[in-house]
């Protein structure tokens, strides 16, 4: 037997050591990486075999772990397709080829650039989980017999100066790779590697859905049972000091649902696993399957919930796709594969093949995780809209659980804005319980309609109350009522749907009537606009510090006084909102719009001419302190305090908070005083 010596380079040291301490988040992962060479080398056997004539049997293709407590040893082998010499040399020396300097130096390059992109491409390039195993092993051995050949090959290194390689005999086809553990550690979570549970644990996170058995041995039990011991009790000492052989165990599923044909698989199978992925207890609402195939290949098993999670809103809370590589698994919550406004949706989605860093912890952004994060959002869109029309009871628990959070995707995904619109529901006037779409709403528009009406705030109750519901309401036209906070924040970035405007009733000027209600209403509106011209321009001096105009409303029937915004303005809830986040958001002066039939507005405009009728007398004798005096006297302060609660009750009914809210009720006892 040939033995030969290497030594690691100084910077192959360095590598090595950044892999150990730098590169895994979690020591487990180390056992992930073995089990899935493992699973590469059984996949290449079998490969081999069918397009070669490579003699070798299949038949029991598998991979086992052994532990040995007393040597404190853990082994994983295949028997797979096994490495030559040369391979050995070129793959598993990787770690000490020339390029290690140009590599540390790209990385320390990329480091103090503080590119983290780049320094994950430049990890990608080399195949080094292996080296995972120093993390937990203070000596690495492996024995290794490639398919076809009689003679094998050892490797074998601390991880410090040196490694060997050398030629045996007797070595099985296949590779065993052997790890002599380190201490237990808590501290360090190097956990206890000979632990039958822990291994059972970490085979069930990262490896359960690996197409071949992965085995393990049952802990060996004493060979003894009542027939065999004693008359006195006393076990007969053979048998005793016996063990019975155990029974190698899978521990894996290989259950990989998503990679079989839906036949094959059963509602309880697809529950079963969306309670595993999700930690729910309920069965899932719908379950999503994909597939894609050509250049680029992968599978998808997606649920939607049947109820949305505690934390659903928190900030922070993590998305639920799990990402595997050819069965393996990669990571929980991958945020690149699903968009925030998606984060209930559950399953799993195994990729052939993707560019992933050493650690296999942090995705490479390149096309095809963009390209798989596309049709997934589509996929997911596209089942909602088919429940939407063939299972409207699910599409509407969906809808109660998922719905706010869904409409969050009008505000960030601008592509898929049509279908997200598409599939939403509002409460409207038009039902007293159920939702609308923007569809049906569309349908049920009355002739020459332009616009779809809606108006936020912060109950069905509030908006149905509102003053500016009252012309709406005596003509017939549907308004949707929207009292969801991201409605306050989406409405202003959404301009239309089906070529329909969207218009808030609560701004800017809402034009109910028709062309022939126009014409027979117009002298009256310019009439109305003449006689009440010198209060309309008095309020507005008088309230110049709350709002910026006071005009006719021709959308109140019932209220005295509407406060309403321009066209573009903030509305108050989402000025609230932003500065509830810490922006400093400057106040908005709004439009005082009143109601000129009202008999409360056409007494203050009767008082007003009054008042300036007796300015005018005044004015007209000469005397400065006769004027002052009219204007000055209780009448005009009466006025002047009505003037100032239209405008708090107006304020009020949309919600608005009062300045001074002590002076407005005191203004509003004196005058209830003066009636009685």
């Amino acid at each position: 037997m040939t033995t030969e010596t290497f030594e690691f380079q100084v910077e192959a040291r360095q590598l090595l050591q950044m892999m150990i301490h730098s590169i895994y988040s979690n020591k487990d992962v180390f056992l992930r990486e073995l089990v899935s060479n493992a699973s590469d080398a059984l996949d290449k056997l079998r490969l081999e075999v069918l397009r070669s004539e490579l003699q070798e049997d299949v038949s029991d293709l598998h991979i086992d772990i052994e532990v040995d407590k007393e040597q404190r040893t853990l082994t994983v082998r295949d028997n797979g397709i096994g490495m030559s010499h040369d391979d050995v040399v070129d793959l598993i020396g990787t770690i000490a080829n020339s390029g290690t300097a140009k590599f540390l130096k790209e990385m320390k390059e990329a480091k103090e650039a503080q590119d983290a992109t780049a320094s994950e491409e430049l990890i990608g390039q080399f195949g080094v989980g292996f080296y995972s195993s120093f993390m937990v092993a203070d000596e690495v051995t492996l024995l290794t017999r490639r398919a076809g050949e009689s003679k094998g090959t050892r490797w074998q290194s601390t991880g410090e100066g040196t490694y060997t390689v050398d030629t045996v005999d007797d070595a099985a086809r296949g590779t065993a790779v052997t790890l002599r553990l380190k201490p237990e550690d808590a501290e360090d979570q190097l956990f206890d590697y000979t632990s039958t549970w822990k291994i059972k644990e970490i085979v069930k996170r990262y490896s359960d859905f690996i197409t071949w058995p992965i085995r393990m041995a049952a802990e060996a039990k004493p060979a003894v049972d009542e027939a065999d011991a004693d008359a006195d009790g006393t076990a007969d000492a053979d048998a005793a000091g016996a063990d019975a052989t155990p029974e190698p165990e899978t521990i894996n599923s290989m259950k990989a649902l998503w990679a079989r044909s839906k036949s094959e698989v059963t509602d309880e199978e697809y529950s079963e696993l969306y309670k595993h992925v999700s930690h729910d207890w309920t069965d899932p609402l719908e379950t999503i399957r994909m597939q894609a195939e050509g250049t680029f290949e992968y599978q998808a098993l997606l649920f939607l919930p049947s109820h949305a999670p505690q934390d659903l809103f928190t900030q922070g809370s993590k998305r639920g796709v799990q990402l595997y590589v050819k069965r393996v698994f990669i990571m929980d919550n991958c945020e690149a594969l699903m968009p925030d406004y998606l984060r209930f949706v559950k399953g799993v989605v195994d990729a052939q093949d993707l560019s992933l860093n050493v650690s296999r912890e942090i995705l490479q952004q390149d096309r095809q995780i963009q390209l798989m994060h596309r049709r997934l959002v589509k996929k997911v869109l596209s089942t909602v809209k088919e429940m939407m029309a063939d299972r409207p009871e699910r599409y509407t628990t969906f809808w109660k659980e998922f719905g706010r959070v869904l409409k969050e995707g009008l505000l960030s995904d601008f592509e898929n804005r049509d279908a997200i619109l598409g599939v939403s529901s509002f409460a409207s006037t038009h039902d007293e319980e159920g939702v609308t779409t923007l569809q049906q709403y569309v349908e049920r528009m009355k002739e020459g309609q332009q616009h779809i009406f809606y108006m936020t705030g912060e109950s069905r109750t509030a908006i149905e109350n509102s003053p500016h519901m009252e012309a709406l309401r005596a003509k017939g036209f549907e308004v949707l009522l929207l009292t969801d906070p991201v409605d306050e924040v989406w409405v202003q970035s959404v301009p239309e749907f089906d070529g329909k405007p969207l218009q808030s009733i609560a701004k800017g000027e809402v034009d109910l009537d028709t062309e022939e209600e126009k014409k027979e209403v117009e002298a009256e509106r310019e009439k109305q606009q003449q006689d009440f011209a010198g209060l309309l321009t008095w309020m507005s001096g008088k309230l110049s510090e709350h709002v910026k105009e006071v005009r006719l409303s021709s959308r109140l029937t019932v209220s005295p006084a509407c406060i309403v915004g321009d066209t573009f303005d903030v509305t108050p809830a989402l000025e609230n909102m932003y500065r509830a986040m810490g922006q400093d958001v400057p106040h908005i002066k709004r439009i005082l719009e009143l109601n000129p039939t009202h008999p409360l507005v056409v007494g203050m405009r009767t008082a007003h001419t009054a008042r300036t009728g007796r300015k005018a007398d005044a004015a007209g004798t000469g005397s400065d302190d006769a004027a002052d005096a009219a204007d000055t006297g209780s009448d005009d302060a009466g006025l002047a305090e009505a003037a100032e609660l239209v405008y708090g009750m107006a304020l009020l009914a949309d919600g608005g908070e009062l300045a001074d809210p002590s002076r407005f009720v005191k203004l509003m006892a004196d005058r209830l005083e003066r009636t009685l």
